[in-house]
């Protein structure tokens, strides 16, 4: 995944697992399924991370049956990371 400035890797189970949108473009008919890159020019680098930690953590934590614990977010970054994760369908 990138940014215009940044890329960031992850494993692509977690990708597929963490975003409905991520997962339409890596199992879909589109170039991001063949070059396994992904570009977000709209998203500033720091949310993208944040996004990308959250898909690990639903990932970790998806099959738990005790208390999980809460993800952080930092509330100078709330509202654009939930506009993202609106756009991702995280």
């Amino acid at each position: 995944l990138n940014t215009n400035f940044e890329k960031f890797f992850m494993e692509r189970s977690a990708a597929i697992h963490g975003s409905l949108t991520i997962k339409a473009m890596l199992e879909g008919k589109f170039r991001e399924s063949e070059d396994n890159i992904i570009r977000f020019p709209d998203i500033q680098g720091a949310i993208l991370e944040k996004v990308i930690q959250y898909m690990h953590y639903k990932m970790k934590h998806s099959k738990s049956t005790g208390r999980i614990p809460e993800f952080p977010i930092e509330p100078e970054i709330a509202l654009e990371l939930l506009v993202t994760a609106d756009y991702l369908k995280c």
